[in-house]
């Protein structure tokens, strides 16, 4: 039968594949790439460089495996229509998923996915392929091969641990941020955002709030950032700005930590 691995391959360093990942690799048939255009080429290009050095040539004795590229749906996503605009959007990535697993696998064929960071952390593409078995047009198996997120990578690069001794953290979105970070009762003290690109931190009230930020994680370009949120907020606010205008894309994330009694 045919198999369908999402494999994890880190925040950007080729070094975060694990070994399980390595071999993962080394299985494959065909890797499907998703094609966002210009503006996240760096992506793609990571993805063939981990397979460069991490599988040998069929003349070194590895396993010939092929790429499919194929164009990424256009999200368009409206504040007034969130949900449905993602739903919608989703529906896109499956049935073009489902298409590429069709056609390009072969009965006993190996296919995979290259996931940034880690499958199970704010990625949907374990959501698209179990849509895809549902719907029962073509039958696969699904194995999830876990990587080094970019909250590990965050956490490592800035030295901290994500939380206190015997405290919890939440990991949300920037649209969701005001929702649990407060200083009144039932407020978190550690909150690790992504997926914020409206820099929802400036919105909250920054008294005894530490924020560990970080861009690009794991990769040369990688930019940290920390301190009292009073005082660094606004330089994130345009380093995030200028490196977002030099590259075409931008991926970051933080740590925002509530002092006791603040």
């Amino acid at each position: 039968m045919r198999q369908v691995l999402l494999i994890g391959i880190g925040a950007g360093d080729p070094d975060h594949l694990t070994q399980q990942a390595i071999a993962a690799l080394n299985r494959v048939d065909v890797f499907f790439v998703m094609d966002k255009g210009d503006a996240t080429e760096e992506m793609v290009a990571l993805r063939r460089h981990v397979c460069d050095r991490f599988i040998p040539s069929p003349a070194q004795g590895g396993h010939p495996y092929r790429m499919v590229e194929t164009p990424d749906p256009e999200r368009i996503i409206r504040p007034d229509r969130y949900e449905a605009d993602v739903a919608a959007w989703h529906l896109q990535r499956v049935e073009i998923y489902e298409d590429l697993i069709r056609a390009e696998l072969g009965d006993d064929d190996v296919g995979a996915f290259l996931v940034w960071g880690d499958p199970s952390l704010y990625d949907s593409t374990q959501r698209f392929v179990d849509e895809i078995q549902a719907r029962g047009n073509v039958a696969f198996e699904v194995e999830v091969i876990p990587g080094i997120s970019s909250v590990q990578a965050l956490v490592a690069a800035h030295r901290i641990p994500l939380h206190g001794v015997g405290e919890a953290v939440r990991i949300t979105t920037g649209r969701r941020l005001g929702e649990s970070f407060h200083p009144g009762p039932g407020g978190d003290r550690n909150v690790v955002v992504m997926l914020d690109g409206r820099t929802a931190f400036t919105g909250i009230d920054p008294a005894g709030v530490t924020i560990y930020w970080g861009a690009y994680l794991g990769t040369p370009d990688q930019i940290l950032l920390s301190g009292p949120l009073a005082d660094v907020g606004p330089e994130i606010v345009r380093v995030r700005a200028e490196a977002k205008a030099a590259k075409g894309w931008m991926f970051d994330t933080y740590l925002l930590h509530r002092d006791v009694g603040a």
